[in-house]
């Protein structure tokens, strides 16, 4: 294997269990903090604790995500030397600013868990929507990072050489904004029917009833919001790639040839040697309409790119299928949670209990293949129009090794998460 094959294998392989983490730790915080305040505002005992389980599973998560996230930050140096050489002193200031979200957030963390009967309620209490806060920031701000790989600014490049560097214009680049309203709302999805998939089959299975149905309203409410919310922040980002990456969007809907007036595609399978999708549901005009606002908009394909300038078309094309079916049936979910509220009779269904538990896993299946299409969807460039993926990389070899190092560590890291949380689970049912 070449080592720009295992680069690209260690960085998407980690990126994988990475994202899972972090976005867990983003949002867990706010379930807590809920949980806390209804304890503050009712006394119910329940409420208690809830807030002082799911604070196990913030602090679990809060260390494996500082975790995968520093081995992350090494894998930029160690793999795109070439990479950090030219957009470290561009994009560092995010980055920097990561940094001191995290130690803000660590600082709250430390409070909240050891401020019981110690603080002022109002106060501990508060410490809890730090964490939650400071944690998103982080995620936003590492997102401006990659929303600068795909629309560069904030420097000017001349004869190979980035002068005139601008950190603060490099940060709030064209693509952060879209990019971090989508990758948040997916974060508060994905975790929130993650979450609420777990209680609900404990509610299935009779442990603890009232308990876990507080536990599922809470996370359910987020996850069901940011679902219905999602299509919003989806159209944003599409059209923006509309407008500057042009060849991403042919390439997430499969659109070989130029056309005015062009078709959405839902489904099909793709084959790239004759340029064909087949099977497909074609919707006239759609894909005009969503990307640019007229139902004849022109939209460009693929053969009006080089071809060494067109990413993985078969496998942009399933991943956006993938987040976007999913995307659409957590929405219908979503909906149908707020329905059930006035339709009590629904929480005394099993098929309703079990519904949830299906819909567990596919929002962070959804995440992984919204990356996909991010960062697959820009190849062959690490920055986007500036330094090819290829040129990024480093020359050292043995790069495999490293590949199959970090597979057993992120094995282990996810066992060993899997076992905490599975124990935590235990310890939740067995409560008083």
């Amino acid at each position: 294997m070449e080592n720009l094959d295992a680069a690209r294998l260690q960085m998407a392989f980690t990126l994988i269990f990475h994202i899972v983490f972090a976005c867990i730790g983003m949002v867990m915080p706010f379930f807590m903090v809920v949980s806390h305040y209804k304890w503050l505002k009712t006394k119910d005992q329940l409420y208690l604790t809830l807030t002082k389980s799911w604070q196990k599973g913030v602090a679990i998560f809060f260390v494996t995500g500082a975790v995968s996230g520093t081995a992350l930050s090494f894998e930029l140096g160690l793999l795109w030397p070439e990479f950090m050489k030219h957009a470290g002193p561009i994009i560092g200031m995010p980055f920097s600013l990561e940094g001191a979200a995290f130690f803000v957030e660590a600082i709250a963390l430390g409070f909240y868990l050891y401020g019981w009967d110690k603080l002022p309620e109002k106060f501990h209490w508060f410490t809890g929507v730090i964490i939650g806060i400071s944690g998103v920031a982080s995620g936003v701000l590492v997102v401006a990072a990659n929303g600068w790989m795909n629309a560069p600014s904030g420097f000017d490049y001349i004869d190979g050489q980035f002068l005139n560097i601008d950190p603060v214009q490099a940060m709030l680049n064209a693509a952060w904004a879209t990019q971090a309203l989508h990758m948040t709302l997916a974060a508060f999805t994905a975790t929130g029917f993650a979450v609420a998939g777990i209680h609900a089959y404990q509610v299935y299975k009779g442990r603890k009833v009232a308990l876990h149905t507080k536990a599922f309203k809470i996370a359910i409410t987020f996850g069901a919001i940011a679902a219905i919310l999602q299509p919003i922040s989806g159209d944003l980002s599409a059209k923006d790639i509309a407008k500057r990456q042009p060849v991403k969007l042919a390439a997430m809907e499969a659109h070989y040839n130029t056309e005015k007036g062009a078709p959405l595609y839902i489904g099909g399978i793709v084959n790239a040697e004759t340029q064909e999708v087949k099977y497909k549901v074609a919707i006239p005009k759609a894909l005009s309409f969503l990307a640019f606002g007229d139902f004849d908009a022109e939209v460009k394909g693929l053969n009006d790119f080089p071809e060494d300038e067109r990413p993985n078309v078969p496998m942009v094309h399933y991943a956006f299928q993938v987040m976007v079916g999913i995307g659409g049936l957590l929405l219908l979910a979503g909906i149908l949670y707020f329905i059930s509220i006035k339709k009590k009779k629904w929480l005394h269904m099993n098929v309703y209990w079990l519904l949830f538990v299906f819909l567990a896993p596919l929002g962070f299946i959804a995440l992984e293949a919204g990356w996909i299409v991010t960062e697959v969807g820009r190849q062959p460039w690490i920055i986007h129009k500036i330094m090819r993926t290829k040129d990024a990389v480093t020359p050292m070899p043995g790069i495999i090794v490293s590949f199959y190092i970090y597979i057993v560590v992120y094995f282990t890291l996810s066992v060993a998460v899997t076992w905490l949380m599975t124990r935590q689970i235990k310890v939740l049912n067995s409560s008083k």
